[in-house]
């Protein structure tokens, strides 16, 4: 499935709002994102693609108890952001409740399976690209001037909240997916690298282009822990080696590219999150966290729970509070509010230069 998910890139870019108490989803800051399944809320529901999780068990514990095309047990990353922002989930663009006083909280353009490369999650056929996401974005400013007029709508874009996760399915979903893929034979995973990196900043400078002016760019999690990893290449427990050399290749590059970025521009638009670390630390210590399973996925099958897709014949377990892992390769709910509390409050280690908090009241005092 749709490896970039639990730790996969969450490469979060946000653009901020001002608001942590609740509010009503008017007076809140609208809420962009973009990305794969790790943020995706529904968009592959309408699309013919096997990256689909709109069947149980998904959202068992999703407040509806239905599955909503989220990659989750119950709530995700974009959904927890929200929650702080005070705010409504911004919808799927595809979906037909998509108009009128809704296109206010924002939209949703992820799809599981894309990556930064065109030819990322090609066996998914049928994703939104990320060039096609950024093009969606473009369409729906244009409703959203139709609404509320030229002024209005670039005031909101441009004070909105943007999330964007891309990077781990590069990885586990093409230079990776098969030996001697394509970009395998092409690259030196050295030099694959710093190509996605130089590929990643011209989407990041697009979205900027198209108003985004307060990002938060998160680098990929632990690829080579997720159970699916584990089912292929641990005998025991450890991380898988190849994954884990990429991890460590790519993380310290985007951060390099992002703060390089920053000075072009003149300004900290984007904010890097170091989600290796904070999904680490909890891999790492499991016990401080709460957890009693951070190997085995909650649903699944075989090794770890690891091989194959979660479906109704999938082993489920009870507790999805002691798991870390969802699926295969996506997170429990539990997990995703731990990564978004590092986002929140976590310190320069974590969050650089600044914390969500800290921008969000930064930014507050300015309007």
């Amino acid at each position: 499935m749709d490896a970039a998910a639990f730790f996969v890139p969450l490469l979060v870019v946000a653009v901020f709002a001002a608001a942590a108490a609740p509010a009503p989803a008017s007076a809140a800051r609208a809420f962009f994102v973009f990305g794969d399944s790790l943020v995706d809320n529904g968009n592959n529901n309408y699309l013919i693609t096997t990256a689909r999780a709109d069947a149980p068990p998904y959202g068992i514990d999703f407040p509806t108890h239905q599955a909503t095309g989220r990659f989750s047990n119950g709530l995700n990353i974009p959904d927890i952001i929200s929650e702080h922002l005070g705010a409504e989930p911004a919808l799927p663009y595809l979906s037909p409740q998509l108009r009128g006083e809704k296109l206010l909280v924002g939209a949703n353009f992820a799809s599981a399976g894309v990556g930064i490369l065109n030819d990322t999650g090609v066996q998914f056929v049928n994703i939104i690209r990320i060039g096609d996401q950024l093009q969606y974005f473009r369409e729906y400013q244009r409703k959203l001037r139709a609404l509320v007029g030229e002024e209005q709508a670039k005031r909101l874009v441009n004070g909105a909240l943007v999330l964007i996760t891309l990077g781990g399915n590069d990885f586990v979903n093409n230079y990776y997916l098969v030996p001697m893929s394509v970009r395998s034979r092409q690259f030196a995973i050295q030099d694959y690298v710093p190509f996605i990196i130089s590929e990643y900043k011209k989407i990041l400078a697009r979205l900027y282009e198209l108003g985004a002016r307060r990002v938060i760019v998160t680098g990929t999690g632990p690829l080579g822990c997720v159970p699916a990893e584990l089912a292929l290449h641990s005998r025991g427990g450890e991380c898988a080696a190849e994954l884990t050399r990429a991890v460590d290749l790519y993380n310290p590059q985007l951060v390099s590219m992002v703060h390089g970025l920053n000075r072009e521009l003149g300004a900290d638009v984007f904010v890097t999150a170091n989600t290796y670390r904070m999904n680490f630390d909890y891999i790492n210590n499991p016990q401080n966290y709460g957890f009693t399973n951070v190997q085995v996925a909650c649903c699944g099958q075989g090794p770890y729970n690891g091989i194959g897709l979660c479906t109704a014949a999938s082993n489920v377990c009870e507790d999805r509070e002691a798991f870390a892992f969802w699926d295969a390769f996506h997170p429990t709910e539990k997990a995703n509010r731990i990564v978004v509390g590092q986002f929140m409050h976590g310190s320069t280690d974590y969050m650089h230069p600044m914390n969500l908090s800290t921008i969000l009241a930064v930014d507050e005092e300015r309007l």
